[in-house]
């Protein structure tokens, strides 16, 4: 379910900023459910009666982005003292979309990265997420070309928050 939601997501809220073949090449690596933040009990997910509508999360581990297959992970907890919680895998039904569901769920995530001693976080945001997360409050650290295939990269924000 979760990823149908994220495909469906990135194809149609990712169109005007990637390629479709930077699109399809992210999905289910870079754009993609990590089960680490499910166990962890950090990922949370908005609800209709019929379907999930949106999800989104924050962890204390290093990943910074990517889902299970995502090369160079590490599940290395962050020490919230010296670290800025993650700010994870945020996606949108289209037909939700600008509704309030990602503010929502970024606010609550922002909320338990606190209550755990977290005072800063970190994302690695997407062109069409930069504009809601600059808009609460985030601001860009440094725009960088994260490779999908030898041939293909795409740009991500990484952005920063003082918690």
């Amino acid at each position: 379910m979760l990823e149908q939601l994220i495909a469906e997501s990135a194809r149609a809220l990712a169109s005007g900023d990637y390629t479709s073949a930077q699109i399809e090449a992210s999905i289910g690596t870079s754009w993609a459910v990590d089960h680490q933040l499910i166990e962890d009990g950090t990922y949370f997910v908005v609800e209709t009666d019929r379907e999930i509508v949106g999800c989104g999360g924050w962890s204390r581990r290093r990943t910074l982005f990517g889902g299970d297959r995502q090369i160079g992970r590490d599940s290395a907890l962050l020490d919230p003292r010296l670290d800025a919680a993650r700010i994870r895998a945020f996606f949108v039904h289209p037909e939700w979309a600008r509704r309030g569901i990602g503010r929502s769920l970024l606010v609550h995530s922002e909320d338990e990265a606190r209550r755990h001693g977290f005072r800063a976080a970190e994302l690695m945001a997407t062109l069409p997420g930069e504009r809601l997360y600059r808009a609460l409050g985030y601001v860009v650290t440094a725009r960088v070309q994260h490779p999908l295939t030898e041939a293909l990269t795409i740009e991500l924000v990484s952005m920063r928050k003082e918690l």
